[in-house]
């Protein structure tokens, strides 16, 4: 039998990296690293950058046996090459943001262990007992970036010591993240939890003050960061290379042609209203709105189970063990909307996860169905637990640990958009929900690079309000960006505030869906084109997800080779 070289280094890799990195052994579902923390201190970060140093060199040197070696090699090369050059840049150690951070990580592996059994506990108390000296680490870490330059915007350092307040019971609804991790444990007797989740608590609390007080007057005033880091977030983010000034230009032609669309659509609800009128009579409407967290909750489970149930063996070849996912309310009020995949083995399975913030108890399927489709089936859940099923196709670094947003984001908004196609969206109110999450996502690629980028609003574009022309020939700004939102977003306006928050935090992510949809879609065509009359969708996409995630780049050679 030939050997796999790729493959084995790959394979390889990942259990080196989980020994360097157990909190991502345990989002990735590698057992075995419960009862450890992540270092992140600077010999915690040195460490793996060497890790990943000498597996380029060695996957570089290794020749595929196969076309399924070829699409791997290109894979982890793409990847890990643009993981060293963040770190080269002083992106990787010095990355705070609103939505990801080591921090996040600290706080939010918590959700993703077991809780049930003495090992279970005994597991969350070893890493509660870790989390002081891990975020020493991170202080000291992110202390040495600073006294280099390397500092994210002050905004960021403001926003996320206020969610400290938040997990730390200080401020909000919520409670302590921790003690109330313990006190959802039952165990009989929680008096050593209890200390090691007040300890946990307290070292988080003291790390918020060291954001506020320590580094968010080192933070950078100007929240764009510029054409040079844009252009390598926005490649790590799409896993290609793209004109960003094209991009941007297109942002504005297709946020156009979703805006007629959802006119359209408006008109087939309540002829004569706008979009806006439409919206807000949906939202009247006592038949379509849901009362309480957990029974939307119980919605959307019940939605995702019925449309796995419709999808498989008709639409999508979908295997036993991915046929379930389990819709969760988030312990946290951040807000946001997430899924995270099953472990290796299946026994913990992919999740939907929802943050509501404070003061939301009301919910309106309309808008959400789309939201289901997105991260249930077809969209992340059977993308990425797909993925993780095939052992006998993909290596261990393509089933677990290889991502890329262009390319999971890109596929979960193609999903969006094919549930159309295929005609599970035949309600106008559920299509007028789907086109406004893409209005969203599209006028995030026109907001994202234009505030990073410091672009200029064209002069003949019709999308301020009422149809008159938004702010031409102006600069973008954050004040600008917020006010274009929520132009364009029928979302909570905490939501719509989060939203640019999170642009200025993480450039290059959120356009990347988008981004990543436009991409696919020209893939498809470019099969299409290809096989012609033999073309098979159901084929194309069985192909396509069992490639496994990868850049967009690689994808389109992957894809020219079927």
């Amino acid at each position: 039998m030939t050997e796999r070289t790729i493959d084995a280094l790959c394979n390889a890799y990942v259990e080196d990296f989980c020994a360097l990195d157990p909190l991502t052994a345990t989002s990735i579902g590698v057992a075995g690293h419960e009862h450890e923390m992540t270092d992140y201190s600077p010999a915690g970060f040195d460490a793996r950058l060497t890790l990943a140093r000498e597996a380029v060199a060695a996957v570089e040197a290794a020749t595929p046996v196969d076309d399924r070696e070829a699409a791997a090699k290109d894979a982890f090369l793409e990847r890990t090459r643009l993981e060293i050059e963040l770190e080269e840049a002083g992106v990787n150690r010095s990355r705070m943001s609103v939505l990801w951070s080591p921090l996040h990580e600290v706080r939010g592996v918590f959700d993703l262990m077991p809780t049930e059994g003495e090992e279970a506990v005994a597991a969350i108390a070893a890493r509660l007992e870790a989390v002081p000296s891990a975020l020493e680490g991170l202080r000291v870490t992110l202390s040495d970036e600073a006294r280099k330059g390397n500092v994210v915007a002050a905004r960021q350092y403001a926003e996320v010591a206020e969610q400290v307040r938040r997990w730390t019971g200080q401020t909000g609804e919520a409670g302590d993240f921790f003690l109330g991790l313990v006190d959802r444990l039952g165990v009989e007797d929680p008096t050593r939890l209890r200390a090691l989740a007040g300890a946990a608590s307290a070292a988080t609390a003291s790390f918020g003050l060291f954001l506020s007080d320590e580094l968010e007057p080192q933070g950078k005033d100007k929240e764009g960061v510029g054409r040079e880091v844009y252009a390598l977030a926005s490649r790590y983010f799409l896993g290609a290379e793209v004109d960003l000034d094209e991009t941007y230009a297109w942002g504005w032609t297709e946020l156009q042609r979703l805006s007629d669309l959802m006119h359209a659509t408006a008109e087939r609800i309540l002829p004569g209203a706008d979009v806006d009128a439409v919206v807000a009579h949906l939202d009247a409407d006592p038949g379509r709105v849901v009362h309480g967290r957990e029974v939307f909750r119980g919605w959307m489970q019940d939605l995702a189970d019925r449309t796995i149930a419709a999808m498989a063996d008709v639409h999508f070849d979908i295997p036993d063990p991915i046929r379930r996912i389990e819709c969760m309310l988030a312990p946290t009020n951040d807000g946001g909307i997430y899924y995270t995949g099953p472990s290796e083995d299946f026994s913990r399975p992919g999740r939907m996860w929802w943050s509501v913030p404070d003061g939301i108890d009301d919910f309106h399927p309309w808008r959400e169905v789309t939201t289901v489709f997105h991260e249930g089936v077809p969209g992340h859940h059977l993308q990425v637990a797909q993925t993780a099923y095939r052992s006998d196709t993909l290596n261990r670094w393509q089933r677990l640990m290889c991502w890329c947003s262009g390319h999971g984001e890109g596929w979960a908004l193609y999903a969006e958009r094919l549930m159309e196609e295929l005609g599970f969206l035949d309600d106008p109110a559920d299509l007028l929900g789907m086109l406004d999450g893409q209005s969203l996502r599209a006028a995030r690629v026109i907001v994202d690079i234009g505030m990073h980028l410091e672009l200029t609003i064209p002069e003949d574009n019709r999308l301020g309000a009422g149809g008159t022309a938004f702010h031409p020939g102006e600069t973008w700004t954050p004040e600008l960006g917020l006010e274009f939102m929520r132009l364009h977003c029928r979302m909570d306006d905490e939501v719509i505030q989060f939203e640019v928050k999170r642009y200025l935090g993480l450039p290059g992510q959120a356009p990347s869906y988008k981004i990543g949809e436009r991409i696919w879609l020209e893939a498809r065509a470019e099969v299409q084109q290809r096989h012609g009359d033999d073309f098979d969708l159901k084929a194309f996409h069985r192909a396509a997800l069992d490639l496994g995630s990868l850049g967009l780049d690689p994808l389109r050679t992957a894809l020219g080779r079927l």
